[in-house]
């Protein structure tokens, strides 16, 4: 709880119980992705009386103060993350949904000379794989 705390705080924003418990959900749960829906039916389901509008609200907040990044995956809901500053990628999987969060240094050096090939500098990017399982029989 200190430590949620300390987080918003440090972000300049005041300690509410909104806050703490959305703060909470993220950093308690073992699904890394959820959007405002998901967020909303884990408060109900813990018997908070938190509605969604508010959910809403403070994922904007914690987006603007950079403790969670938010991603428009194509064909769905926007999804939100604890933005613990390291870099990865994600690949959906078109046919369930699941986000896969995964690093790929050879990735990551292939971008970099692309740019400089070009003349430039990464300065930010996301990558975003669209995946289907394959199939047994290939």
């Amino acid at each position: 709880m200190e430590q949620e705390t300390q987080e918003l705080r440090k972000a300049g924003l005041k300690v509410t119980h909104p806050r703490m418990r959305i703060l909470q959900i993220f950093e308690e749960d073992g699904v890394r992705h959820l959007t405002a829906e998901d967020v909303y039916k884990k408060l109900l389901a813990h018997q908070e009386d938190i509605g969604l509008a508010t959910v809403y609200r403070v994922l904007t907040q914690f987006e603007a103060a950079g403790i969670l990044s938010k991603h428009n995956f194509e064909g769905g809901q926007a999804v939100y993350e604890l933005d613990r500053g390291q870099h990865h990628d994600h690949m959906i999987d078109v046919d369930s949904g699941k986000v896969i969060e995964f690093v790929s240094e050879e990735i990551e050096r292939l971008q970099r000379d692309i740019a400089a090939k070009h003349g430039y500098e990464i300065q930010d990017h996301s990558l975003v794989l669209y995946v289907r399982p394959k199939s047994r029989g290939r």
